[in-house]
C-alpha cells in the first residue's frame, strides 16, 4: 500500500518515489488514461468531503531528459490503494518527483480546517450537528441536523469561529486504536467515528474540538485565515450553510464587493442605499405588473368584442379561428385569456386560437373555448384531435388547452374547427 506523507505532513508539496503499478484505465480517440501507483505519495485521493489534489509525477531518465505527467485525479479504491490518474505512462520501477499543486492544497487545507472548526462552533452555540460536508471549487458548505436558525445564532457562531482563529491554537494530528477512539466517542471527547475498522487519524484543535479525520488541515487555527458564512439554505437533510475560509473569503470578499459596486452604480446610489433602491423597484414592478395585467385584460375584452362582430353565425355557430404570434408580443397566456373572453361575450361561438413561439423547436400552444349555450365538450376535443398529432391537452367542457409541435399547428387548428362544425351540425 502507498505510503501516505500527507498524513503526518499537510504541507509536504514535493516527495521522491517509486511507481509500483500503471494500468490503462480508458481510452478515448486514441487516447489512454491511466492510473500510477506509487510506493509513497502526497497526494490526496478525494475523500471526507475533500476534493483529490492536483500536480505532476517528474521521471528523469538517464540523460538527463525529464518526463512530466500531468495528475488529473487522484482516488482511493476499495482495497486501500492510491492511484494517480494521468495522460502519460509510468513504467513500474520508475523513480519520480511528485509535486503537489500547492496553492490548490493550501486551499483545501484552510477549507476542511474551517469546517472542523465551524462545525465545534455550532455545536457549542446551539447544540446543531453537522451530517455532512462538500468542499466544492468555489464554494464550501455543511449541512445541520436543524430546521432553522436565527441570524443572531449565525452571528454567534462566526464570531467564536473567527475568535479561535485570532487565539491560533494548535492543530494536532495523532493514530489512536479503534477501541480507544470508541472510548473518547463514549465520553464525549470526540465529535464522531467513521465506519471503518482499523486505527484511526484523530485532529484535535487544542480546547475546543477532537474529531477523525483523515483530510489534510492547517498547524493551527491562525492558518484558517478568517471564516465568513455566506449562505444559508433549507436542504432535505435540514439546513445548509455556505462558508469560505482564509484566501478563498478574501477572494470571495473581493468579488461581492465587486458585485455590490457594479449594483450601486447601475441603481445611481451608494453601498448603504442599495437595499432601499432594490426595495423601491421591486415595489414599482408589482405596481407595472397591475398595469399591465389590467391592460392586457382590457386588450383582451376589445379584442374579442371585435372578432365576435366581424364573425357572423353560420348554421348556428359563430367560429373563431385565429392564430397569434410571439412576433406581435403575444404569449400562450393571453391566448388562453383572449378564448376565455370570447367565449363570455357572445352566444353560439367557439373559438380555435393558437399561438406560435419564435422559437421553431418550441411548443405551440392550441385553446379550445365555447359559449355556454353550445353542446361541445372542448375537453374531450381537443385531447382527441391533439393525440392524432403527437401533442397533449386536455380541459373542462367550456374550455380546453394543449401544446403541439409548430409545424403541426395549422393543421391542427383546421381539424379543430372541422371538429366544431360538425359537432354543431349534428346537433
Amino acid at each position: 500500500m502507498t505510503e501516505r506523507l500527507y498524513s503526518t505532513d499537510s504541507f509536504l508539496t514535493t516527495f521522491d518515489a517509486v511507481v509500483t503499478d500503471i494500468q490503462e484505465l480508458s481510452r478515448a480517440g486514441g487516447q489512454s488514461l491511466w492510473r500510477v501507483a506509487l510506493d509513497r505519495s502526497a497526494f490526496y485521493p478525494t475523500g471526507g468531503g475533500q476534493p483529490y489534489d492536483t500536480g505532476c509525477l517528474i521521471a528523469t531518465a538517464p540523460s538527463g531528459a525529464e518526463l512530466t505527467a500531468e495528475i488529473v485525479d487522484v482516488e482511493e479504491d476499495d482495497c486501500g490503494e492510491v492511484w494517480h490518474h494521468t495522460a502519460k505512462p509510468l513504467v513500474a520501477g520508475t523513480a519520480v518527483r511528485g509535486v503537489v499543486d500547492q496553492a490548490r492544497r493550501l486551499d483545501h487545507m484552510q477549507q476542511h480546517s474551517g469546517q472542523h472548526l465551524l462545525s465545534a462552533a455550532f455545536i457549542q452555540v446551539c447544540g446543531a450537528r453537522t451530517v455532512s460536508f462538500h468542499l466544492g471549487e468555489f464554494s464550501s458548505t455543511i449541512d445541520l441536523d436543524v430546521d432553522n436558525l436565527k441570524t443572531s445564532t449565525l452571528e454567534q457562531v462566526e464570531e467564536m469561529a473567527n475568535r479561535i482563529v485570532a487565539e491560533d491554537r494548535p492543530v494536532t494530528m495523532s493514530v489512536v486504536q479503534r477501541a480507544q477512539a470508541e472510548s473518547l466517542l463514549a465520553a464525549g471527547e470526540l465529535r464522531k467515528l467513521p465506519p471503518r475498522q482499523g486505527d484511526l487519524r484523530i485532529v484535535t484543535i487544542a480546547n475546543f474540538d477532537r474529531n477523525a479525520c483523515g483530510g489534510t488541515h492547517v498547524r493551527s487555527t491562525g492558518q484558517i485565515g478568517g471564516l465568513h458564512l455566506r449562505g444559508l439554505e433549507k436542504v432535505k437533510q435540514g439546513l445548509r450553510v455556505e462558508f469560505a475560509c482564509g484566501l478563498r473569503a478574501a477572494r470571495t470578499a473581493r468579488n461581492d464587493f465587486a458585485r455590490l459596486t457594479e449594483s450601486a452604480r447601475q441603481l445611481s446610489v451608494g453601498f448603504e442605499e442599495v437595499p432601499q433602491a432594490i426595495h423601491r423597484l421591486q415595489a414599482d414592478a408589482k405596481q407595472a405588473a397591475k398595469h399591465t395585467l389590467r391592460l392586457t385584460n382590457e386588450l383582451a375584452q376589445y379584442q374579442a368584442a371585435e372578432l365576435v362582430a366581424q364573425t357572423p353565425v353560420k348554421a348556428g355557430l359563430r367560429l373563431i379561428r385565429l392564430l397569434l404570434t410571439a412576433a406581435r408580443q403575444n404569449d400562450a397566456a393571453y391566448a388562453k385569456l383572449l378564448a376565455s373572453k370570447i367565449a363570455a361575450h357572445a352566444k353560439q361561438t367557439a373559438a380555435v386560437i393558437g399561438w406560435q413561439p419564435d422559437d421553431a423547436a418550441a411548443p405551440a400552444t392550441v385553446v379550445l373555448s365555447r359559449s355556454g349555450d353550445l353542446d361541445l365538450d372542448c375537453g374531450t376535443v381537443l385531447r382527441s384531435t391533439l393525440a392524432t398529432h403527437g401533442g397533449r391537452g386536455g380541459g373542462s367542457k367550456d374550455m380546453a388547452q394543449g401544446s403541439i409541435v409548430a409545424e403541426k399547428l395549422a393543421a391542427t387548428l383546421d381539424e379543430l374547427a372541422a371538429h366544431c362544425q360538425a359537432s354543431i351540425a349534428a346537433t
